[in-house]
């Protein structure tokens, strides 16, 4: 199962398929959630991307949008002392059905 923070409903992309993730994302909007984080550091920040993009496009295209966007930096032991590594949270939610 994937790492997924329930209060939050965070979605932590790591080494998995991004097809996987995907299938989360619309799975909690399915649910009724009216947000979704995704996060990921390193080199899955392209694949949150992705996730992001594809969900966003292919798979719920009238329902969510984003709305927050968040970089940052971490720092973390590594085999030859600390490491900075950079970090992304995008945030998806229902869209409103005013329109």
């Amino acid at each position: 199962m994937m790492n997924m923070s329930k209060e939050e409903n965070a979605i932590y992309i790591g080494r998995k398929e991004t097809m996987n993730y995907c299938l989360v994302v619309v799975t909690i909007f399915n649910k009724g959630e009216n947000n979704c984080t995704i996060r990921a550091r390193g080199r899955s920040i392209s694949k949150a991307v992705d996730v992001t993009e594809i969900t966003r496009r292919k798979f719920l295209p009238d329902m969510i949008e984003i709305s927050d966007v968040k970089i940052g930096s971490e720092v973390l032991d590594g085999d030859y002392g600390p490491k900075t590594v950079s970090t992304i949270d995008i945030t998806l939610k229902r869209k409103s059905s005013e329109k």
